[in-house]
């Protein structure tokens, strides 16, 4: 088995840096105009590394995947971010992501500017969570929160259980805000969250009722599942009278992203999108999902997501 060390490092490994820099920027497609990184110098990355450094992933002590850091207000840059060609399918450029989370603490988000001519690379943000907040040709800006927690989910059974480890750190008066497409999976994440907790009867699409509370049977919080579909306003969520429940159950609400909010200052939004299993392949049977949870308010500051799924 490989091993991938990463670490922190300054201007001392500007040299280090750039080699991965420029092999990996190098393998890219041609450019008009060319990618500024392919300009770099050990001077000039010297100079970028100083204020605040950068990371260096090592794969088997060989240096193949770099990124720098550039705070800019409440967000980080990642700038000069790459993987050597050879090491690529090694999972590196997740891994410095998630280094990333552990380094960038006081910051509420990660920000990155990718090339609208790329849209493969753009893909690759997306999956990582990112979305577009802005674009100026050809510069594409995507942005994560920095608690967002992405997991690839490819079977039912998988949400499932990702759904039913979440279940074992929530507690009474939580609220969790699904949203995703038709199809998209959550029920299933819900019905894990039921499982995880506990709770009698079987939980499905509440469509049909907009609310069912699932009583708990091991002593603990009840279910709360909304399906806020139908519901227009936050005046007609507030009329389903949640509030009696909420202190004493955790609540689930499908469909609930600019709805729900309102009804606690701590939630967990999350997001459930669709991704291609194979994007050379249309007849592929994978169906994969990409989950994106994001914890907003103080009583998540302390959320491990170690363990998850």
């Amino acid at each position: 088995m490989s091993d991938i060390e990463i670490v922190r490092v300054g201007p001392e490994a500007a040299a280090a840096v750039l080699r991965v820099v420029h092999e990996a920027f190098a393998a890219r497609p041609p450019l008009d105009p060319p990618a500024a990184a392919l300009t770099e110098t050990v001077e000039s990355m010297a100079e970028r590394l100083r204020p605040h450094g950068g990371l260096l992933a090592c794969l088997d002590g060989e240096p193949v995947g770099t990124l720098v850091l550039d705070p800019v207000g409440n967000t980080m840059y990642l700038r000069r971010f790459g993987v050597v060609p050879a090491a690529q399918g090694h999972g590196i450029a997740g891994r410095l992501i998630d280094a990333v989370v552990d380094h960038a603490e006081g910051y509420e988000d990660l920000t990155v500017v990718a090339r609208e001519e790329l849209p493969a690379t753009i893909r690759f943000w997306d999956r990582q969570g990112f979305r577009e907040i802005n674009r100026r040709s050809p510069l594409v800006e995507m942005r994560r929160p920095l608690r967002t927690a992405v997991f690839h989910v490819h079977t039912a059974d998988a949400m499932h259980v990702l759904g039913a480890s979440l279940a074992k750190q929530l507690r009474p008066g939580d609220l969790v805000v699904l949203s995703g497409e038709l199809g998209a999976g959550k029920t299933t994440f819900t019905q894990g969250i039921g499982v995880g907790l506990g709770v009698r009867g079987q939980v499905t699409s509440p469509t049909f009722v907009i609310a069912r509370v699932h009583p708990s049977l091991v002593d603990g919080p009840d279910l709360v599942h909304v399906d806020a579909y139908r519901l227009g306003t936050m005046a007609e969520l507030d009329d389903l009278d949640l509030d009696a429940d909420l202190d004493h159950a955790v609540t689930v609400v499908e469909w609930g992203e600019g709805l729900a909010e309102g009804l606690t200052d701590s939630r967990l939004e999350v997001r459930i999108v669709r991704s291609q299993a194979d994007e050379a392949d249309p007849d592929a049977e994978l169906d994969p999902r990409r989950v994106e949870i994001t914890p907003v308010g103080p009583r998540w500051h302390a959320l491990s997501f170690r363990g998850l799924g």
